[in-house]
Order: structure tokens, then sequence, then C-alpha cells
């Protein structure tokens, strides 16, 4: 290598003709065919020959030199048929040197233009030959196949981002546009993209059609599913994100109704106690439909023996069967404002397995004996067969608060309970409940619930009650089940059932997180050595699988080992993450929507506490935290109460913004 010699090399995809002015240990500079100098490493180069161009001819010469060289190259790069060429060389699965192939493809005379015009054809087309300067190799017909289909999806992929971002003009211009089956493929690619973004597989190819399309926020597509009738304008995007389904397959749907048609047969068992002269009442909302634990209280030898009476799932949804799966991968229904998605199929929530008035049912029933102040004396749990006689809501249970000797006697209980648990250092949080539900104009409306009424404060004292002493039958028996615990609060903010609304809020943000594990162990938070739930098996797969082992000591089934028991607990970790989120954000996306109608209007709101740059406060009358910048006018303290005024509200973006009034 010398100044002088004809050298090419690669820029920009592009194979440039040079040629060396100078050469200085392992860089040359080069003055190209476009009239530019430039100075690169040795290794860069693509070609080298023995061709040579007169330095002193002078700048102008030198380049029409070049580009006259490089023309000749092109010519003769076409005639080159690399098609050919692999068809004849593709079964000698070897490399093949430059001066072999440039024999190969000029086999009467050849230079080293030749030379270079063999670079520059395979080059140009690397579809058949694995190709570097010197070298090459042919691809297998496999390898082939592989290669031409890629170019194929390319090829696809360009058309879609052309077509498809044309049509997205169109949607958005038309008043009513048309949805069609043959975009599928691309409503399924934005789909993804709006759902899950960096994490969309389909992202950068999404981003390539939107940027055709012109569109530059994503939220756009949200408005044209919306507008193509794919989405409804209050679509819940998380059952898409979290692929949750409301419907249940024909399999299972199938076993339900085979259950149904055998369900007079399955609870005649003689282990199970007779309970059906009780006069059992279920106390829910108004709504329900799911009734899975029902109440009874009787006078006995001095004694008031209240049972807590549990639907006895289990005795539907066996074990490893194709429900019970579903349920597990489910784990738990999930309850919204203006949805239902249960774990079990309706045949099951709503009818086998609910405890409806006037229907026989299966069941485990915690017997708890107290004296008549309230005292626990003992219990027994039974499997039992029960018949509730009285289907009650939590509104009709507060009415007869004060008449109904039965309810006067379990909200008695109840209270001297909690007393106890409170004593023992429970942390009772006590806070109105906001509730969101849609009407028949398919509008948001909002009410408060005290949840300290009789009906609801009974009715959740009862089921500690019951969740606590299933838990110490099973810890006495050392049978491993999915026991809660928690540790003490990080601090108290007041005494017992005390405290303030502010203290109430705040006070959520001290306790420790619960935990799940098979070993027993003290929940602080409720004031128990022991806990775990087992009310709620319709609803929550945590409960099924402590009814399994209840069963199992009555010799019903056969038990979860503890290696099978943790198995749950952490293929249950995701699921129950993903129901806790949809309900949170759900009913909080409602609730934004009721707000979005009250833009302008003022309300009370009661300061938490400062952040750097803003206030964090409270608005009581719907439960709401909200920002408000920091002043140098003002100097708020935690508990102050002022006015705001509700400033923008979007439900969709989850925006909530107010001012001082």
């Amino acid at each position: 290598m010398e100044t002088g010699n004809i050298v090419e090399y690669i820029d920009r995809q592009k194979i440039v003709c040079a040629v060396i002015v100078e050469i200085k240990k392992q860089r040359v500079r080069l003055l190209n065919e476009s009239n530019r100098e430039i100075k690169i490493s040795v290794s860069r180069l693509s070609h080298l020959c023995r061709n040579h161009l007169d330095l002193s001819l002078g700048r102008d010469r030198l380049v029409a030199g070049l580009k006259q060289t490089a023309n000749r190259r092109n010519m003769l790069a076409g005639k080159v048929d690399i098609k050919e060429l692999w068809d004849v060389l593709n079964t000698e699965q070897e490399w093949i040197d430059i001066d072999t192939m440039t024999e190969f493809c000029f086999p009467e005379n050849h230079d080293c233009d030749h030379e270079a015009a063999v670079v520059r054809a395979f080059f140009k087309d690397r579809l058949y030959f694995k190709f570097s300067t010197s070298r090459f190799f042919p691809n297998s017909q496999e390898h082939l196949e592989q290669l031409l289909s890629r170019i194929k999806e390319e090829e696809r992929r360009k058309k879609m981002i052309e077509e498809g971002g044309k049509w997205l003009k169109q949607v958005l211009a038309q008043e009513h546009p048309v949805y069609s089956a043959d975009r599928s493929e691309l409503i399924d690619i934005l789909k993804s993209f709006y759902l899950f973004e960096k994490e969309s597989r389909d992202y950068a190819f999404a981003r390539s059609i939107l940027a055709f399309a012109e569109i530059e926020d994503p939220q756009k597509i949200f408005d044209i599913f919306v507008k193509l009738g794919i989405w409804d304008k209050n679509e819940n995007i998380d059952l898409h994100r979290y692929e949750i389904s409301s419907a249940f397959s024909e399999e299972i749907e199938t076993s339900v109704a085979k259950l149904s048609s055998l369900s007079g047969n399955r609870i005649e068992n003689k282990e199970r106690r007779d309970l059906t002269n009780l006069p059992l009442m279920t106390i829910d909302g108004q709504s329900t439909l799911d009734f899975d634990d029902a109440l009874s209280i009787e006078e006995k030898d001095n004694c008031l023996i209240v049972g807590v009476h549990i639907a006895d799932v289990a005795e539907f949804v066996k074990k490893g069967g194709s429900l019970d799966q579903e349920a597990l991968t489910r784990g738990s229904s999930i309850y919204m404002a203006d949805h239902k998605i249960p774990m079990l199929p309706i045949g099951l929530a709503e009818d086998l397995c609910s405890l409806r008035a006037g229907k026989m049912r299966p069941a485990i029933s915690t017997m708890i004996r107290l004296k008549a102040s309230g005292e626990l004396i003992d219990f027994e749990i039974i499997p039992s067969l029960i018949r509730v006689a009285h289907q009650r809501t939590y509104y009709d249970v507060n009415q007869m608060a004060e008449e109904d000797q039965q309810i006067i006697k379990l909200y008695h209980i109840a209270k001297t309970f909690r007393k106890k648990r409170l004593a023992d250092g429970a942390v009772q949080i006590t806070l109105p409940e906001i509730n969101t539900w849609i009407n028949e104009k398919g509008e948001p409306t909002v009410s408060r619930t005290d949840r300290e009424g009789p009906g609801r404060m009974l009715v959740a004292e009862f089921m500690i009650m019951a969740n606590w002493l299933m838990a110490e039958f099973l810890a006495d028996r050392q049978m491993p089940v999915i026991f809660r615990s928690q540790a003490g609060p990080r601090e108290r903010l007041y005494k017992e059932d005390g405290g303030t609304l502010f203290q109430n809020w705040m006070q959520r943000r001290h306790l420790s997180r619960f935990m799940l594990g098979c070993e027993p162990e003290r929940h602080c938070g409720l004031g128990l050595n022991v806990y775990l739930t087992a009310t709620s098996p319709i609803r929550k797969y945590f409960d099924l699988v402590a009814q399994r082992q209840l069963r199992a000591v009555f010799g019903m089934e056969t038990p979860y080992t503890r290696e099978q028991v943790q198995n749950i607990i952490h293929l249950l970790e995701l699921p129950m993450r993903h129901v806790s989120r949809i309900q949170y954000r759900r009913n909080r996306y409602w609730l934004l929507k009721y707000l979005e109608g009250l833009t302008g209007q003022r309300e009370e709101a009661m300061v938490l506490y400062r952040r750097r740059n803003n206030y964090i406060a409270l608005i009581p009358e719907y439960m709401i935290e909200c920002e408000l910048p920091v002043s140098s006018r003002l100097n708020l303290k935690p508990e102050d109460r002022i006015q705001i005024k509700i400033q923008h509200v979007d439900a969709r973006k989850d925006v909530f913004s107010v001012f001082m009034g």
C-alpha cells in the first residue's frame, strides 16, 4: 500500500472510491470521489488494489479519475449474477476467497476493477452469501429461506406502516369511521403499545405507524378505539393490561352445570351436623348475591351460643380440578363500582354455594359459647347442614338494632369482643366509606357510609372472631395453613377506638405490612395471638385453602402439605397484587368521574402534612387527597381546615387538581 493507490471504504451503507494521499502508521488520508478529504484507519478499507493515480495531476483530475473508476466498477458489478453463483456453490459450505470468486464471475480476463466490482455486487445483495471484504460463504438453503421470510415480513410491515398510518388519519378526520376485520392486526399492535408501552414487543413498530399518521400523543389511541367502537369511553384498561376475563371457559361452565344437577345428592352427608332448625340470617349489602357467611344466636343452659356459618365451597370445588385451577389463577373476586368479576362462576358463587334463604347448604360452622356478658367460654368447629331463614341488609339491621333481641345480643357481644381486642393492643381505624355506583343513566353516584353502624360493625367483629378461632383450631393441630400476622404500628396516634378523623387517616401510614406464612404468629393490628381468613371462600382463594385444611381435620379430604401451602402463597402474590390495584384504580376512576361534574365547586379540606413544594390535604366529603402549592402567604399546619376549589379533573388521565378557595 502506497500513496496514489485507489482504495474503497464503506460509508453510510455505500462503497466509496478514493485515492491515498498520505499514510501515517495505520491511518490513511484519502481524497474521495465526492472531492472530500478524510482520515480513517486502514482496517476500514473494504478494497485495496494496485491501480494507481498520479497525485501530481491536480485535485479536479484526481476526482474525475475516481468517478470514472467507480462508474466502471458499478457497470461490471451489474454483470454479476449472485443467485446463479449461489445455485452452483451453495452445496459447498466453505469460504471462497476474492480471487476465486472473481474468476467465477469473470472467467476470461480480470483485474483490480473486476475484484472491486465483485465486492460491490456482494455488498449490494447480501441475501445469498455471508460477506467480508476478502471472502464469501454461501448461505444454506434453510438460512436463505429464513432471510427471504424476514425480507418479506419487513416489506409487509413497511406496507402496514404506510397503509395503517393513512387509515388512522382518516379515522381521526371522519365523524363516524367504520372498523373492519382486516384492520385487526393493526388494532392489536396499537392496543399492545397503549397497554404496555416500552414493554410491548410491538413498541417500535407502533411508534412508526403513529409517526406516519402524525400522532404524537399515545392517548389518541384510546380516542381512536372509542371512536371505532372497540372500547367504551369508560373502558377498564387494567382488565386488558392484566388479561382478566369476566367469562369462564365452556368446560368450566359445563362442570358447574353438572355439579348443580347432582347437588341434591352431594349434601346428604351423615358426618355433618344438622343445624337446619337454627334461624340463620345473612347480613350484607343490598346488591350482594354471593352470600358466603351467616349468623345464628340461641340461648342454652344460661349461655349464648353464636354460630358463624361459612358456605362449604370446598364441597363443590375439588382440589386440583379445572374449577380449582381457574380460582387459583384469579385469586379473588374483583369488586368495582361498575362491574364485578367473580372468582367462581355465577352458578356456584350466586347459587350452589351461596347461602340463599330457604336453601339447604353444606357449611363449616364455628359454634361459640359465651357468657351473657359476652365473655368467651369455648367453641367448636363442625361440618354442618344449614338453611338460612332471613336475608338481611346492613340497613335492615341498623333499623332493628334497638328492637330485635337477636340483633341487640349480637351487637353487645361484638362490642365486647372489640373492647377486648383493643385492650390487647388492636389498632382500630374508623373512617367513613365512600361508595360509588353507576345509576340507570350510566352516571356515577357517590354516598358516604358509616362503617360503625350496628350491621357492619357486628358482622366485621364476628368474622374476625371466627377467623381467629379457626386459626387457633388449626394451629393447635399443627395444620399448615396461610396465617396472617402483623407487627405493631411504628407509632400510635390515639388510644383504642378514639382519635379524630385526621388521626385515623394518618394512623394508616404508621401501620406495618401484614405478612403471610405457615407459622402462627401474632396479629398486632387486630390484637390477636393468631389469625387467618376463612370466612369468604366464595370470594377469596386464601379462604378456600383454610377451609380445605379444616375439612381435612374432619377427614373430608387430604390436607395440603407445608410446601404446597407455601407454593400457593407464592402463586397468589401476583394475582392478588393485580386485584388490589384494579379495585383501587377503578373505584378512584369513578370517583374522579363524579368529581369531573363538580369543577368549580368549593369544598372543605383538612391539611395532612407538608412536602417540599406542596401541602397534602384531605377532602373529607369524598375521602380523597389533593395537593396544594406552598405559598409564602400561608403557613398551614396539620389539621388546619381550609376552603379549596376543584380546578380540573380528568378521570382517564388520573388528574385531580384544586386551588385555595
